[in-house]
C-alpha cells in the first residue's frame, strides 16, 4: 500500500492537477495489468485533493521502484512524501481483480 502526501506550498494543488490526467492513464493502464487494485485520493476537511492511497500488487519492491520511477505524481513533484507498507488483501477481496 502507498500513502502519497502532496506538497503543502502555495502550488501543491496546481501541480496535482496539472499530472492528473498522465497519473489516472497510467493508473488505467496498471488496473489494466492487475498492479494496481485500489486508489483513492487523500481530502482535506474542506474537500481539497491532498495525497493519494493505492493498493498495489507487484512481486517485487524493484517493480514497484520501476514503476514510481515514471508515475506522474513523483515525477512532477506532486507526492512530497511516500510511505509503502506490505498489505496482504482480504480473502472477500482477492478474486474481484482477476
Amino acid at each position: 500500500m502507498l500513502i502519497g502526501h502532496d506538497g503543502t506550498d502555495e502550488g501543491a494543488l496546481d501541480r496535482r492537477l496539472a499530472a492528473r490526467e498522465a497519473h489516472i492513464a497510467l493508473g488505467d493502464k496498471l488496473v489494466a495489468e492487475g498492479h494496481m487494485l485500489f486508489g483513492t485520493a487523500l481530502l482535506s476537511e474542506d474537500d481539497k485533493m491532498i495525497g493519494s492511497m493505492l493498493v498495489l500488487d507487484y512481486p517485487s519492491r524493484a517493480e514497484l521502484d520501476d514503476w514510481l520511477s515514471i508515475e506522474p505524481y513523483m515525477v512532477q513533484g506532486v507526492w512530497e512524501k511516500i510511505a509503502i507498507t506490505p498489505v496482504r488483501v482480504g480473502p472477500s477481496f482477492v478474486g474481484l481483480h482477476k
